[in-house]
């Protein structure tokens, strides 16, 4: 007798709830996105890493962290900051 998976049928957003860690995988997963998305940016406006830190008023470092994917540790004024930096603006909201 085969043994039944209780996984089989649920959404992957029901398994990560079961297993806890929704919400971890979810911020680290809306982390990366604005990362990308800021990065593209960049290379879409030519702008370079000395010039984003300039328009961002910070160190390499801080702008080195804010473009790590696997560092999801970021202040939202920092996101606000680097949007502006670019032209665009941080939508964020409850829903």
């Amino acid at each position: 007798m085969r043994k039944k998976n209780k996984h089989i049928g649920s959404s992957f957003e029901s398994f990560l709830k079961e297993d806890g860690i929704y919400e971890e995988v979810t911020a680290a997963a809306i982390k990366r996105t604005l990362a990308l998305q800021i990065e593209q940016e960049m290379a879409a406006q030519n702008i370079s890493k000395a010039e984003m830190s300039r328009r961002m008023r910070t160190s390499a470092s801080q702008l080195g962290r804010l473009l790590d994917p696997d560092n999801d540790k970021i202040q939202l004024d920092t996101l606000y900051i680097a949007a502006s930096a670019v032209g665009k603006a941080l939508e964020v909201s409850l829903v």
